[in-house]
């Protein structure tokens, strides 16, 4: 016992470090959310249900043995009205009469039920599998909102160190000039509201970002905290020109019609004949020979055909209705891939909005440098206040920030089109 436990400590710390060492991509967080939900289970039980169901469809195929019994009585018995003379008269049957008896039966061919059950199970498993794939496929839009949230947090938390560092700078320039008589105790605190209220956006942005931490380690097994790096995303932008979808929702529809397939093929099977062998023992009174009041053995064999031929008036309406059902099918996945079109082609214009965004981003920064290089120069000479040079370190900060913004909601858009088509 003492044995696995240290082992299992030292696979922790061996899945730490490894974690701690290499950055941690969105796939991967992915990968590990799919394997860690306690739905993936259910592949391992679906596959042993199927095992069973095929198992026990083949024993279909095994001799069946039918034991029976019966005790009657009845009011009128087979008599022989005639007397040969010279011979003792024969004797009648008695009005209560017994039997019991094995049957061994073995089919030869059954129309193809089996067969067809078979198929439906099959067809039913891959179905349940197409599910499963589905409920897990939609942990990928969870795992991206939160790894791209994180990288964010991370981006506006290092543009909040930015800003803290020229507050600072700022807050030690007016402390000189105020020993010179130059500035005046109002302009130190204004300074002071803005260092304090970078100070409270750093301490908001950290808990957010510890909380999407939580949600993302415990969504994904693996140990994430703010330390933690995680890569951001090189975008693949020619994913704007394939509008293939691959979606695990297309193979369930696919799944769901062959089932109808499968249930089509043993409506046809329960209407066809079925043929076997059989032997029966038993023993009774009267046995085979009927002139006989004694208990006496008999035994019985041959072939069997059975037709069932009632299921014909009902085979319409079931096909019918089968067919029904794959109509249904089609509609819905019809309707699926609308939708999925539809937001496509949202997110493609989406994207392409944001990649103008962020050219113009790159522009407005550069500028608002210029305008805050002038303005410190400008406080300098004495010629602006405080609060003049406070806004304009507060707009670089701001453009900064928001060319922030549009890069990882550029990421995270293609991620999500990409979650959209499964390319």
């Amino acid at each position: 016992m003492k044995k696995q436990i240290i082992s299992g400590l030292l696979a922790s710390i061996c899945l730490l470090g490894t974690y701690a060492q290499q950055p941690l991509t969105v796939e991967t967080c992915q990968e590990k959310a799919k394997e860690r939900y306690p739905l993936a289970k259910q592949y391992g039980l679906i596959e042993q249900t199927s095992e069973f169901n095929i198992s026990n469809a083949n024993k279909g195929y095994l001799p069946q043995l039918t034991f029976s019994t019966r005790a009657t009585y009845q009011s009128e018995v087979t008599e022989i009205p005639i007397s040969i003379p010279n011979t003792p008269p024969i004797p009648s049957l008695k009005k209560d009469q017994y039997q019991a008896a094995l049957e061994a039966s073995q089919l030869i061919w059954d129309g193809g039920i089996i067969k067809a059950r078979k198929n439906i199970t099959q067809a039913g498993t891959e179905v349940e599998k197409q599910k499963l794939e589905v409920d897990l496929y939609t942990l990928n839009e969870r795992v991206n909102q939160l790894f791209f949230g994180i990288l964010l947090l991370k981006e506006q938390l290092v543009q909040n160190e930015i800003i803290q560092k020229e507050l600072q700078t700022s807050h030690d320039r007016v402390s000189a000039y105020m020993q010179n008589g130059v500035a005046s105790q109002a302009d130190l605190d204004a300074i002071r509201v803005e260092q304090l209220n970078a100070i409270q956006r750093e301490t908001e942005l950290g808990s957010t970002q510890k909380a999407y931490c939580s949600m993302l380690s415990a969504l994904t097994g693996i140990p994430i905290d703010g330390n933690s790096l995680l890569q951001k995303p090189v975008v693949n932008l020619s994913l704007i020109n394939d509008s293939t979808n691959h979606r695990p929702e297309l193979k369930l529809f696919e799944a769901q019609n062959k089932l109808f397939e499968s249930q089509k093929s043993l409506v046809t099977a329960g209407n066809l004949p079925k043929i076997g062998l059989f032997v029966q023992s038993g023993y009774g009174r009267p046995g085979l020979n009927m002139l006989t009041n004694k208990f006496s053995p008999f035994y019985i064999g041959g072939l069997r055909l059975s037709w069932n031929i009632s299921g014909f008036y009902t085979q319409k309406a079931e096909m019918d209705k089968l067919e029904l059902g794959k109509k249904t099918v089609d509609v819905q996945k019809e309707t699926f891939l609308f939708n999925s079109d539809l937001k496509t082609t949202q997110q493609k214009t989406e994207i392409e909005k944001l990649q103008l965004q962020i050219k113009n981003d790159d522009s407005i920064i550069g500028l608002r440098q210029n305008i805050k290089k002038a303005a410190d120069a400008r406080f300098e000479n004495g010629t602006i206040t405080v609060s003049d040079l406070i806004r304009e370190i507060n707009a670089e900060d701001q453009a900064r920030q928001v060319k922030s913004l549009h890069e990882i909601q550029l990421i995270l858009n293609v991620y999500q089109l990409k979650n959209n088509t499964n390319n």
